[in-house]
């Protein structure tokens, strides 16, 4: 039987058992292209979160990795959360646990910790503040001045936003995404050289986002007039600002499943990975037939513990205040 015969006996069984379940189903913007086309929803981590727990189902089939299933649940805790691949975990959010967060507190007592989504529900439980990729130098910057912050976990997005806010008072974690973290100034400058009329854009995460804001920021522009053509954004700002630019050409850096949505909602325009080894190899477990054994069996349930959901749900309660 061929690939696509196969295919599309799988999306039959699951958009049956989808309406059977009274399921919805979530994907991340780096996930498969044939999970991306089936899921009702597709896009960040938080936002699919936030519309899962405004619909009605029963049911939320998480296609993305481990936290981001925590989220949900930690949103729509009356709701049954399923992941449909219990290994899809995440180096960024790996890199840092609640007892390390602990101990860490206690050598800064007086900080106030600033955590960014990518983490577990029990550090989220830990923090004072989440944030976004796209909100944080907005939460550090509502903070007082004199204020000490914890930003965890992610180095990258904590120097982008020190530099962003000019603080001098903030202790970064040294987390990183190794994915993102791959990212050289020296790979930017040679694939804008090989496509000069590209914008380019860039997740906060990635390795050489201090340099590109140092350029931007400082208004150094380097030899190759990159800093008017750069663009800091989440995964979600890339779209946007995809559909809205009158540009035809674009260098993406961030994991390559992100060039699947580009360019079918863009169809007209190019879309260049900055580098072909992005790829999350969590991001990749989740595939159709998983899919389907998640809805038929209904595994593997994501669970977080009431007194830690409530906890977590506190530090994503004041971003949303301090975000509006």
């Amino acid at each position: 039987m061929s690939k696509l015969k196969t295919n599309n006996n799988l999306i039959k069984e699951i958009q049956y058992w989808k309406k059977k379940r009274e399921a919805v189903i979530l994907a991340h913007n780096y996930q498969i292209p044939e999970v991306q086309d089936i899921a009702d929803f597709v896009g960040d981590s938080l936002e699919l979160s936030q519309q899962a727990a405004k619909t009605d189902a029963k049911i939320i089939i998480f296609c993305g990795v481990h936290f981001m299933a925590e989220s949900a649940a930690i949103f729509s805790p009356q709701k049954t959360v399923l992941i449909p691949d219990l290994k899809a975990g995440c180096s960024l959010a790996a890199s840092i646990t609640a007892q390390e967060l602990r101990k860490w507190k206690k050598q800064y007592p007086k900080a106030v910790v600033v955590t960014y989504v990518n983490t577990s529900a029990e550090v989220k439980a830990e923090s004072d503040y989440c944030c976004t990729s796209t909100n944080a130098v907005k939460i550090v910057n509502s903070l007082p001045s004199n204020q000490e912050i914890l930003f965890v976990p992610d180095m990258f997005l904590g120097d982008y936003v020190a530099k962003m806010t000019g603080r001098k008072n903030m202790i970064i974690y040294p987390g990183e995404c190794h994915v993102h973290a791959r990212v050289r100034p020296q790979d930017i400058t040679h694939k804008m050289d090989e496509h000069p009329k590209a914008e380019f854009l860039i997740h906060p995460e990635c390795g050489c986002v201090s340099t590109c804001m140092h350029y931007v920021a400082a208004g150094d522009i380097p030899v190759r007039q990159l800093a008017d053509k750069t663009h800091i954004l989440s995964t979600g700002g890339m779209m946007k600002y995809a559909k809205s630019s009158a540009a035809s050409e674009y260098v993406v850096a961030t994991e390559t499943g992100i060039l699947y949505r580009l360019k079918k909602e863009n169809p007209k325009k190019n879309f260049i990975p900055l580098r072909d080894d992005m790829v999350c190899q969590f991001m990749k477990m989740i595939t159709l037939p998983k899919l389907l054994n998640s809805l038929k069996n209904l595994e593997f349930e994501v669970k977080v513990p009431k007194e830690i959901a409530d906890r977590a749900r506190i530090p994503i309660e004041r971003m949303q205040q301090l975000s509006n």
